[in-house]
């Protein structure tokens, strides 16, 4: 499944929803450090809630060591400067997807580092700053995996007649 990949992350309620995303998906989130908060913050476990131990979550001491270790097939950096639209990409299982701190989103070095296949963006009203992290990241996780049909989701029972 995808990997989210928070660089360098400060504010603990979006991590615990993204901790959450990663269970309910099957998707694995990464951490680039420094963070901006203790895994032990309470902030963090309550959005999480009882999610933490279905979750995968890897904490890297950097932006190398975490690419190194996730090895992707491609990685796509969002940023509200981005030259792709998200739901233009044909994503695969192996694809990171690349989000940056809160208060300043990706650092040009980031966004220009050599294993960054595209920097993307997500649609949003003129003069507008930019969206939740853990919002950002549920919608780019949902898009990817419902081209890949929602594999290993629960599917829901429906009849015809429901439908008409």
């Amino acid at each position: 499944m995808f990997r989210i990949l928070f660089y360098t992350p400060e504010i603990p309620g979006n991590t615990g929803n993204a901790i959450r995303l990663a269970a309910v998906t099957g998707a694995e989130l990464h951490l680039v450090e420094p963070l901006g908060f203790d895994l032990d913050d309470t902030k963090l476990r309550r959005a999480g809630l009882d999610y933490h131990d279905l979750a995968v979550l890897t904490v890297h001491p950097d932006l190398d060591t975490a690419l190194a270790a996730l090895r992707p097939d491609r990685v796509f950096a969002y940023t509200s400067e981005g030259t792709v639209t998200y739901s233009d990409i044909q994503y695969g299982p192996r694809d990171v997807l690349l989000f940056g701190p809160e208060s300043v989103g990706l650092p040009a070095e980031v966004k220009n580092h050599p294993a960054v296949t595209a920097t993307v963006r997500l649609p949003m009203l003129p003069s507008r700053r930019s969206l939740n992290l853990a919002n950002s990241a549920s919608i780019v996780v949902y898009e990817a995996w419902r081209q890949l049909g929602f594999d290993g989701a629960v599917q829901a029972q429906s009849t015809a007649k429901e439908h008409s």
